[in-house]
C-alpha cells in the first residue's frame, strides 16, 4: 500500500548518526531534524496561529484525550477538522492519548480492551480502546495518527514492561486494522497527497529502560511495516544518563528509511543527544510552559524575567535572536507585562521560546548537511551553559 507520506533521506552527517530529511504531507513539507510545537487543545497556548507560522514552524500536534474529552471529535468533524477548526493550514500529528491516560494514575485502569478512565473535566468515566483512539483522530483529520499505547513508569518491574510492550504490540495491530478498514472506505492511501485517506499511522516502541525489550517491540512494530515509527516511554523522569544510554540503541532497531519521532522532548540538550542519535521528530509543551512562568530560552541560557536586574534592562531577551519579540520588546517592558499578570506576558514569551528551538533545529539541520553537527553541537552548549 502506498502511504499519504514521503520520507526523503537528504544528507547524513559524516561524523555522527544525524541525518537530515524532508517529510511531504498532505497540508505541507516538513524538513527534518524538526520541533513540533504542541497545541494539545487545538492551540499553541497563548499563540494565534499565525505567530505560530511566523516562528517558521511547520507541523503542529494536537492531541486525541483532550479533544474527545472537550469540545468532541464530532465539533471538530462538522468543523471540517481539526485544521479548519483551529485555523492552521500546515501539517498536524495527533498523539492518541496514551501518555495522558498514563498521567493520570489511579484514575485508570489498563485492560486488553483497551484503558478506562475518569474525566479530569467533570469525573465522567470513559473507555479508550486502540479503535476508539484511531476513529476520534480520523475525524480529527490530522496528517499523522499515532498508536495507542501504554505508557509505564521508568521503574516498573522487567515482567510487567514486557506484558505491557506485548499488549502496545495487540494494540497496534487493532489500530491499524481499523485505519485499513477505514482507508478502504475513503478509497486507499495515495502519494498523490490529495485522494482517499489522506492520513498515516504511526507505532510507538515501548519497552522502558530495558534495552532488550527495546530490541523486542521493535521488532514487533516495524514487521507491521508503517509510514513511520516513534519511541515513547523515555522522558518520564528517568535519569539523564539513562535516558541517553537507552535511546542511544533505540533507532538502530528502526528503518533507515523512515521517519523516528522521540516523544515528549523538548530541552535543547535531548534535542541534540536525539538527532545525534538519528532520531527525526520531536515534540514538547517545554516553551509555551517556561514562557508562562516568565522564562525564556535564549543563546546564553534560561533568562528569568522576573529577576530585578530587567528592571531597566531595555535590551532584548536575546541579541543573537531575530524574532519578531526580540526586535521590538526589551526585556524591562517583557518584565512589566509579567509582573502585571499581563497575558500579553505569555504570548511574547511563548513566541521567543517557540521560534528560538525551531530556528535552534534550522541551525541544526544546516550544521548536518555541512557535516558539522559535533562542532554546532560543542558551540551551542559552550554558549548555553550547564543543563
Amino acid at each position: 500500500m502506498t502511504h499519504a507520506l514521503k520520507f526523503e533521506l537528504l544528507h547524513k552527517d559524516a561524523k555522527t548518526r544525524a541525518r537530515r530529511g524532508r517529510i511531504t504531507l498532505p497540508h505541507g513539507t516538513v524538513e527534518t531534524p524538526v520541533f513540533m510545537p504542541v497545541g494539545t487543545q487545538a492551540t499553541v497556548k497563548a499563540m494565534k496561529p499565525e505567530d505560530v507560522a511566523k516562528t517558521g514552524a511547520e507541523i503542529i500536534l494536537g492531541n486525541t484525550y483532550h479533544l474527545y474529552l472537550r469540545p468532541g471529535e464530532d465539533i471538530v468533524r462538522e468543523a471540517g477538522g481539526l485544521h479548519k477548526f483551529m485555523n492552521w493550514n500546515r501539517p498536524i500529528l495527533t498523539d492518541s492519548g496514551g501518555f495522558q491516560v498514563f498521567s493520570l494514575g489511579k484514575f485508570r485502569k489498563i485492560t486488553e480492551e483497551g484503558a478506562k478512565f475518569k474525566s479530569y473535566i467533570d469525573g465522567s468515566t470513559h473507555m479508550m480502546t486502540p479503535e476508539k483512539s484511531v476513529q476520534i483522530q480520523h475525524a480529527l483529520g490530522s496528517d499523522i495518527i499515532m498508536a495507542f499505547d501504554e505508557c509505564v513508569e521508568p521503574n516498573a518491574e522487567e515482567r510487567y514492561i514486557r506484558q505491557s510492550l506485548e499488549r502496545t504490540t495487540r494494540w497496534l495491530k487493532r489500530c491499524k486494522d481499523e485505519h485499513d478498514r477505514y482507508a478502504a472506505e475513503r478509497g486507499g492511501e495515495s502519494l498523490t497527497l490529495g485522494e482517499g485517506c489522506n492520513q498515516v499511522l504511526f507505532g510507538i516502541m515501548q519497552g522502558g529502560m530495558f534495552k532488550p525489550l527495546r530490541k523486542e517491540s521493535a521488532t514487533q512494530i516495524v514487521d507491521l511495516d508503517l509510514p513511520g515509527y516513534a519511541i515513547g516511554g523515555l522522558s518520564v523522569g528517568e535519569p539523564k544518563e539513562t535516558f541517553i544510554d537507552v535511546l542511544d540503541d533505540c533507532t538502530d532497531y528502526l528503518p533507515q528509511d523512515k521517519p523516528r519521532y522521540l516523544m515528549g522532548v523538548g530541552t535543547p540538550d535531548y534535542l541534540f543527544e536525539g538527532v545525534e542519535r538519528g532520531v527525526d521528530m520531536f515534540d514538547c509543551v517545554l516553551p509555551t510552559r517556561l514562557a508562562r512562568h516568565g522564562v525564556a530560552m535564549t543563546s546564553h541560557g534560561n533568562l528569568n524575567i522576573k529577576n530585578a536586574a530587567h528592571q531597566r534592562d531595555f535590551s532584548p531577551l536575546d541579541p543573537e535572536c531575530d524574532c519578531y519579540v526580540c526586535r521590538n520588546y526589551s526585556r524591562a517592558y517583557l518584565r512589566h507585562l509579567y509582573r502585571e499578570n499581563e497575558i500579553l506576558s505569555s504570548m511574547l514569551l511563548s513566541e521567543h521560546n517557540v521560534h528560538f528551538l525551531v530556528n535552534m533545529m534550522k541551525n541544526i539541520r544546516d550544521a548536518i548537511e555541512q557535516d558539522r553537527f559535533s562542532e554546532y553541537k560543542r558551540e551551542f552548549y559552550g554558549k548555553f551553559g550547564d543543563f
